[in-house]
């Protein structure tokens, strides 16, 4: 299918964040043409008036747990190992594959109402997200979860053959859940996966003080440290949340090239802590932004993690100037993309994948016109997003999705789910 977007104001992201008048062409699952208005005798399926809107890259959350919509508002205000071990594992343990696969298609209508077009998801059973995603038109980087008690070695390589074969929409990359979870065995393992295929790999790491205190008392050494040591980080990755990164492990991730993937809104309601983003920018550290789940967030909306991840740091810093709004906008875009191992999403460009978003300006809180870009971080919501396109197919417009499947239905599914699941 072709479409033609025009009169349009454009962000690219392409390099700047300059904002031009002009018009955005797809063909099929690619974009053809980014550019000033121009006459063409080429014939469109589908010619949009964006009516001095804009049009952008999507964002991209890169870390999520889709599946853990069950759990939104069931197991709130309380610390993260209280959390995790008495609410939600304990739960999670009842999940079949299938109801997977359903809470994964609740948590996609949520991410297109946000304007992200791609997640880069951890969970139990990757082939029912996998297939959640296909079937809705979604594109989603898989993530190993190994730990103990799932995902073994052996069927992570199972995972990284299968599902980068599986659906272009789809791809899939080593890692385990936490060093706190995974016990040195399995850690050795994987380390030893990544070097036969060149892999890097991510997890969660130095979420909370608790867990590095914990891992210094095992090994005498950081999670950072003891995974550099083992040797997974030779060919890239990186950590979700990093917290609390101390100045040897920021080193780790500068020499390694090393992505942050922070999360300050589930940060925040954990209680785990604030990020040293402004100090990982300066080392030239690449920092992406997530969600984190629905179940310690509890929204997937990325316009708020945009907006947490400036103000809590320049809250850290106590400095206003601390991580200007235009670095954080590349974050949940550009570096985003390129965490999942998404070049060909990172901006719009001839050439480049059809993931982009309009955005209603025409709206109270985008008015008067100023400053585009940082009024997306400090002023935008998920109330401004018009369409949501993934792979050159509208997903999401004008408050109507467009996923193969009825929300009405995916809501009934996620309930029944959720009370058989709780007990109720």
């Amino acid at each position: 299918m072709k479409t033609r977007f025009y009169n349009c104001r454009v962000l690219t992201m392409k390099g700047s964040m300059e904002v031009a008048q002009g018009e955005v062409w797809v063909d099929g699952p690619v974009i053809s043409y980014v550019g000033k208005p121009k006459n063409t005798d080429e014939v469109f399926d589908r010619e949009i008036d964006v009516q001095g809107n804009l049009l952008m890259p999507g964002f991209k959350n890169a870390h999520t747990h889709s599946a853990m919509t069950f759990l939104r508002s069931y197991a709130d205000d309380l610390p993260l190992q209280e959390w995790l071990n008495d609410r939600v594992f304990p739960l999670e343990a009842r999940l079949t594959g299938e109801d997977i696969y359903h809470l994964a298609k609740l948590a996609i209508l949520e991410y297109l109402t946000s304007g992200i077009t791609c997640n880069f998801d951890m969970y139990m059973e990757p082939e029912q997200a996998a297939r959640a995603a296909v079937d809705c038109g979604y594109r989603t980087v898989l993530v190993g979860a190994m730990n103990d008690f799932s995902q073994s070695p052996k069927e992570l390589e199972e995972y990284f053959q299968k599902l980068n074969d599986y659906h272009p929409l789809i791809s899939f990359v080593m890692g385990f859940h936490a060093e706190y979870t995974t016990r040195l065995e399995l850690l050795e393992e994987l380390a030893r996966l990544s070097e036969k295929y060149k892999a890097p790999i991510y997890c969660h790491n130095s979420e909370t003080k608790t867990e590095v205190e914990q891992c210094l008392g095992r090994y005498g050494k950081t999670p950072t440290v003891l995974l550099e040591e083992l040797g997974m980080f030779r060919y890239g990755g990186g950590g979700y949340h990093c917290v609390h990164l101390n100045q040897e492990d920021l080193e780790i991730f500068k020499e390694r090239g090393l992505y942050v993937v922070t999360n300050p809104g589930s940060n925040a309601k954990l209680a785990s802590g604030t990020a040293p983003i402004a100090q990982m920018l300066k080392m030239g550290i690449p920092v992406a932004l997530g969600t984190d789940g629905p179940a310690s967030n509890n929204c997937l909306d990325m316009f708020r993690e945009m907006f947490l991840t400036t103000a809590l740091a320049k809250l850290r810093e106590e400095d206003a100037s601390a991580v200007d709004a235009c670095q954080v906008l590349q974050m949940a875009v550009c570096h985003g993309a390129c965490a999942m191992g998404l070049p060909e999403c990172e901006c719009l460009e001839a050439g480049k994948k059809a993931d982009l978003i309009m955005v209603d300006l025409n709206q109270p809180n985008m008015q008067p016109i100023n400053h585009i870009p940082k009024n997306l971080v400090y002023s935008g919501s998920k109330q401004n997003i018009k369409m949501t396109m993934v792979n050159g197919k509208v997903l999401y417009e004008n408050g109507q999705f467009h996923v193969g499947a009825d929300p009405e239905e995916i809501y009934a599914r996620a309930n029944e789910i959720a009370q058989r699941i709780q007990g109720r």
